[in-house]
C-alpha cells in the first residue's frame, strides 16, 4: 500500500487515497500490476523529483492560504516539521537545478543515484553559482 494522491475536499480537509498492488507468492510487488507503469516510460521516476514537486505544490498551498503554515502540512501529512523544512528546503536550490531534478532520468534498477539527503548541503548553501559547482560535480559522480 502507498499514498498516491494529496487534495483537499469541499470541506477542507486532506484526502489521501493508496493504492494496493497484489504481491506475488514471495511477498514481492508484482511490477507489472499497476496499470499506469510505463505511462512515463520505462524505470522510477526518481524519489528526489517526487519531493521537488511536492515541496513546489506545498508551497503554493501555503502561499494560497489553503494550508497555514508548514507546520500545518506536518500534522496533515502525519510527518515531523523537522521532515517538512527537509522537504521544503529543496525550494532554496537554484531554479536550473530543481528543473533538472524533475528532469532526472528514470532509475531503471537499484536505487536512485541521487537522493534527497545528498542536496540538503547543497541546498543549503546560499550563492547559486556555489551550488551550480556542488551540483555538476554531484551528477558527474552520480550519473556518469
Amino acid at each position: 500500500m502507498k499514498p498516491t494522491m494529496h487534495h483537499f475536499g469541499s470541506d477542507g480537509r486532506l484526502e489521501v487515497s493508496f493504492t494496493f498492488q497484489p504481491r506475488n507468492k514471495r511477498g514481492n510487488v508484482n511490477p507489472h500490476s499497476d496499470s499506469r507503469c510505463g505511462s512515463t516510460g520505462k524505470g522510477n521516476i526518481p524519489r528526489v523529483a517526487k519531493l521537488l514537486a511536492l515541496a513546489i505544490r506545498f508551497e503554493k498551498l501555503v502561499k494560497r492560504g489553503d494550508i497555514q503554515d508548514y507546520a500545518d502540512l506536518a500534522r496533515l501529512g502525519y510527518v515531523t516539521r523537522a521532515r517538512i523544512t527537509q522537504i521544503m528546503n529543496l525550494l532554496n536550490l537554484a531554479p536550473d537545478i530543481q528543473e533538472d531534478i524533475l528532469f532526472l532520468p528514470n532509475t531503471m534498477k537499484g536505487r536512485d543515484p541521487i537522493l534527497e539527503k545528498d542536496l540538503r548541503p547543497v541546498a543549503a548553501v546560499p550563492h547559486w553559482s556555489r551550488q551550480r559547482k556542488m551540483w555538476v560535480q554531484m551528477r558527474k559522480d552520480r550519473l556518469g
